[in-house]
């Protein structure tokens, strides 16, 4: 057992020691390449540069979470069909929870919703719409007058509300019955209070809790991966561990202060299946895919090592045993259910027969991504690297990596009670 023990700790050590060589080298070729370069650029010193490397690193990465307005080719309207599915997936707890608010509340007459991460498109009325139509249908099986409904959506100030808004036709149009339904915009974090004490019947959340308030502290700045890999120290999992463990227990504290007894909760968010060992990440893990697109930019002199090894994602993707600790331990609600879904695209699972079937399910795959990362990507490295580039490189990666069946992540779906 302590040989076994001494050789894994050896392979480990092996490991770090090469992808620290392996950094150098990246670093050095990036180095000469710029400096063939830089009689083409403004003249400005590597010193200057470098200072305006480290002036991006201390953005405050987690403020501009919004993903890409807008309805254009790369907007996230246009590029959210995965999310879309993921709803069509969760509409059967939707569904329950809202049967089982309204009749345990005795049929309000007045239902206010919040959808918390609402983000800019249609994704979000087309929860609204599953959760009014299902009050009306409800109402009108057990003979009740349907109550005033009030949709809050929430997001970040920086998201694009004015996109959002433009589907209130279409959310008009999914609703089976024209009952009283006021819509709203509210801006700021989920990680603070952002409605009055016990006015809330039924909160909503698709696909934006894994994203952290901040970077967390004591991250490894020498290795140029955005998130964890298996390479990485204990100690780096840890530290986002940490920071999903603060900011969920947050979000459930702020909104026990704004749920009323009795009201619901629909979560979903990005998970991982894995349980034995916490580092683990597949090799077509969303940001795995985009670290390796990174350093092709380094290998190609487009942007400097240092400043790709200062980039790091506020994401973590907990398991369900982490998720149901931490609501046991807030204490304020009670899990209703549980499930785990596979996560996938669904953009790379076209046939392959063809070299251009897989580019451009690669292509497909990569605007997803493009969508949800760019503003945070640009807000980080400004005109330090080409995006247009970064997401050739990305759609290429993903491409190779079609065939990959060893997949972690997984959607999971939970839906609480307030005590």
């Amino acid at each position: 057992m302590r040989d076994s023990r001494s050789q894994k700790t050896y392979h480990i050590v092996i490991v770090l020691i090469f992808n620290t060589f392996l950094e150098i080298v990246l670093e050095m070729t990036s180095r000469f390449i710029r400096s063939i370069s830089s009689s083409r650029c403004d003249g400005k010193s590597e010193n200057e540069m470098n200072n305006g490397d480290e002036e991006s690193g201390k953005y405050p990465l987690a403020t501009i979470l919004s993903m890409r307005g807008g309805d254009g080719h790369n907007s996230y309207s246009t590029n959210s069909l995965l999310q879309r599915r993921v709803l069509s997936m969760t509409k059967p707890i939707l569904v329950k929870n809202t049967k089982e608010m309204m009749t345990n509340l005795d049929f309000p007459k007045c239902i206010k919703l919040a959808d918390l991460g609402c983000s800019s498109g249609q994704n979000t009325f087309t929860a609204m719409s599953d959760i009014v139509n299902t009050i009306i249908a409800l109402c009108e099986e057990s003979n009740k007058n349907p109550p005033e409904i009030d949709c809050c959506l929430n997001d970040l100030s920086g998201n694009d509300f004015n996109m959002t808004f433009k589907f209130l036709t279409f959310f008009n149009d999914k609703l089976t019955s024209k009952i009283p339904c006021f819509v709203s915009g509210v801006p700021g974090s989920f990680y603070s209070r952002l409605f009055p004490r016990k006015s809330l019947h039924f909160v909503h959340s698709n696909y934006s809790l894994h994203y952290l308030s901040k970077v967390p502290d004591g991250l490894e700045k020498n290795k140029m991966s955005v998130y964890i890999t298996g390479s990485s120290l204990p100690s780096e999992h840890k530290a986002y561990l940490n920071q999903f463990q603060k900011d969920f227990t947050t979000f459930l504290r702020m909104r026990s202060e704004e749920v009323v007894s009795n009201g619901r909760m629909v979560l979903t968010l990005i998970g991982r299946k894995t349980l034995d060992d916490p580092l683990y990440r597949d090799c077509c893990h969303w940001l795995t895919l985009l670290s390796d697109s990174l350093r092709d930019l380094v290998f190609e002199g487009l942007v400097s090592a240092s400043k790709v090894s200062s980039f790091k994602v506020p994401f973590y993707d907990p398991n369900g045993d982490e998720v149901k600790e931490l609501i046991r331990n807030e204490g304020s609600f009670m899990v209703n259910d549980l499930e785990t879904h596979i996560f996938d695209l669904g953009l790379s699972n076209e046939e392959y027969g063809l070299q251009s079937d897989r580019a451009k399910a690669g292509e497909k795959e990569a605007n997803c991504i493009r969508a949800v990362t760019e503003t945070m990507l640009v807000a980080y490295f400004g005109d330090a690297i080409n995006i247009a580039t970064l997401f050739e490189k990305y759609a290429h990666h993903v491409s190779q990596h079609a065939s990959c069946k060893n997949k972690t992540s997984v959607s999971l779906v939970v839906s609480l009670i307030r005590k």
